[in-house]
């Protein structure tokens, strides 16, 4: 059974994958905060699921907890945001088919006077999983494809390392992240420039984990099953989009490409978290990740499309997707965190939705995103109570949108938030940041061995699974520049054959430092290795001439 440390590490990087599957009551936050949400102070009441036959009692909800929860809604969100030092959130809240509550926070940019609205267009990061199986779910329901149809069925040319895999692997394996691809599989080829069908054409070399039986959160799985659907459906994923979910739910505001994003003024700019502040820096452009992250979409379309799910896949009483579809989607797939204890309670991902049944006995489920570069966002659904809370913001993820969610269902539930969520979040959320790479807490040699000749270090380079790398000298240093998008990045020397990179992306956060190691034989360096890209092995690079 996995230790601590690695739940740990699981926990930190499905954060960085820009997806954080984190709810309230999973076993992933009760597992890090040590919490438990049970109580039997509580009446009882019978709650029928969608058969006939009864389900397990579940702990009736507080008396005038939903009416306490609105009410307490505006203040919580301000006073998170003023303790986060988050610029700007906008929050909708459904009931009943409802829109109860919709409201922006904060501004649009640090340092600017445009406010927030509820019609501000955010990016939603992985959240894009979920509005990802709801269009499976559409598609389902017309016979487009079914859940567990191979992809390879519609992608007659994609290939995974074992071929069994390539045979069988469904398009419901890679939305519950059992593909046995590894965790973050093809996001270091978008950090380099790469585009959705490069990226998924290198998912061949790439070595995989058990099928079926692991767990491993990966936004190009996901992307797989994006495309394989689109493909049967013979339309871009884009388009297949708009047209089979955000057209009919009237999303006007929705889109998974990010060019729509940025046409619109009353959009919210990312910020990312550096030396302890907020500043809008970056963009982030997740157009070949579109079905995993590259959704953007403001609070009054979220709430349509949370109407939608409650309804059991109805708009305006009218079926677009089946309940069985989207139960299928909403049901367990997989352990997304396993008990270490027989006290520890287990966490669920479904097809794009992280599922689960909260202590009181009561289904939940929803999704988490964030982006490093400067997004947060978070939705969570108690179907029982006919209810949903999103929250959308333009930080860097510290916790914001997950404790709001939760103190927001702790009180409708409980009557009152059973402890302080930001704290625990936040206090988790930070390790997130930590820099990447085999340098960062090391010390550079007092007396380091020398080098070669710098020259001979330039020239260009190939590798299998990340492509061309060149490496110039400019003055007397020494630039590496990898990938399609060829940002260049000085190397500096370490010891002997070994340089220091300090790389910055969505997945290399700020501080990031690791070695670039030369391999040298009779004095000709004929290739090197980077450590902070080759979890998989596969980050090694060959000379091919020199400059």
């Amino acid at each position: 059974m996995p230790s601590e440390g690695f739940r740990q590490n699981t926990i930190k990087r499905c954060l960085r994958a820009r997806g954080t599957p984190l709810l309230p009551g999973s076993c992933a936050i009760v597992f890090a905060l040590g919490l438990s949400l049970a109580s039997s102070s509580y009446a009882y009441e019978p709650v029928v699921n969608a058969g006939t036959n009864p389900a397990l009692d579940a702990i009736a909800l507080a008396d005038n907890g939903l009416s306490t929860a609105l009410a307490a809604l505006p203040k919580l969100v301000q006073d998170t945001l003023d303790r986060s030092g988050v610029p700007g959130a906008a929050v909708a809240v459904v009931h009943n088919g409802v829109t109860v509550f919709a409201q922006g926070f904060g501004v649009l940019k640090m340092g600017q006077s445009e406010k927030i609205k509820p019609s501000t267009v955010f990016q939603i990061a992985s959240i894009s999983k979920s509005l990802t199986a709801s269009v499976i779910a559409v598609e389902v329901t017309k016979k487009v494809v079914s859940w567990d149809d191979a992809v390879v069925r519609y992608l007659p040319g994609f290939e995974m390392k074992e071929p069994y895999v390539t045979a069988h692997a469904s398009i419901g394996d890679f939305m519950a992240h059992r593909s046995g691809l590894p965790f973050a599989a093809g996001d270091a080829l978008e950090d380099l420039g790469y585009d959705r069908t490069q990226i998924i054409e290198h998912m061949r070399q790439v070595p995989l984990d058990a099928f079926r039986t692991s767990y491993h959160y990966a936004n190009f799985g996901t992307t797989i099953a994006g495309e394989a659907v689109a493909a049967a459906a013979k339309l871009p994923w884009e388009d297949l989009a708009e047209q089979a979910l955000f057209k009919p739910l009237g999303m006007q505001s929705t889109s998974a490409r990010h060019a729509d994003y940025l046409a619109h003024s009353d959009r919210a700019v990312l910020h990312t978290l550096k030396d302890g502040k907020f500043q809008p820096l970056y963009d982030r452009t997740p157009d070949a990740q579109a079905p995993a992250g590259g959704v953007s979409s403001n609070v009054l379309d979220m709430a349509q499309w949370m109407k939608f799910l409650l309804a059991n896949g109805k708009h305006n009483a009218e079926p677009l997707a089946s309940a069985e579809s989207l139960v299928a989607a909403l049901s367990p797939h997989a352990f997304s965190g396993q008990p270490v204890t027989p006290s520890t309670r287990p966490s669920f991902y479904g097809y794009g939705f992280n599922v689960g049944v909260n202590a009181n006995g009561r289904t939940s489920f929803g999704h988490s995103g964030a982006f490093l570069l400067g997004a947060a966002t978070a939705f969570q659904i108690l179907p029982s109570a006919d209810l949903g809370i999103v929250v959308l913001t333009n930080g860097a993820p510290v916790g914001v949108p997950e404790s709001i969610n939760a103190n927001f269902m702790d009180t409708v539930q409980f009557g009152k938030p059973l402890r302080d969520w930001y704290a625990g979040y936040h206090d988790h959320m930070m390790g997130f940041f930590s820099p990447e790479g085999d340098l960062v807490d090391e010390k550079p040699p007092v007396n380091p061995q020398p080098a070669q000749p710098l020259e001979t270090y330039t020239g260009q380079y190939e590798s299998p699974y990340f492509g061309p790398a060149e490496i110039t000298l400019e003055g007397n240093k020494l630039v590496l520049a990898m990938g399609p998008a060829k940002h260049p990045m000085p190397i500096s020397h370490w010891n002997g054959n070994t340089f220091a990179v300090m790389p910055l992306s969505e997945n290399a956060p700020t501080g990031s430092r690791s070695s670039v190691a030369f391999t040298v034989e009779q004095d000709k360096v004929n290739g090197f290795t980077v450590n902070y890209l080759n979890q998989n092995g596969l980050a090694i690079w060959h000379k091919t001439h020199r400059q």
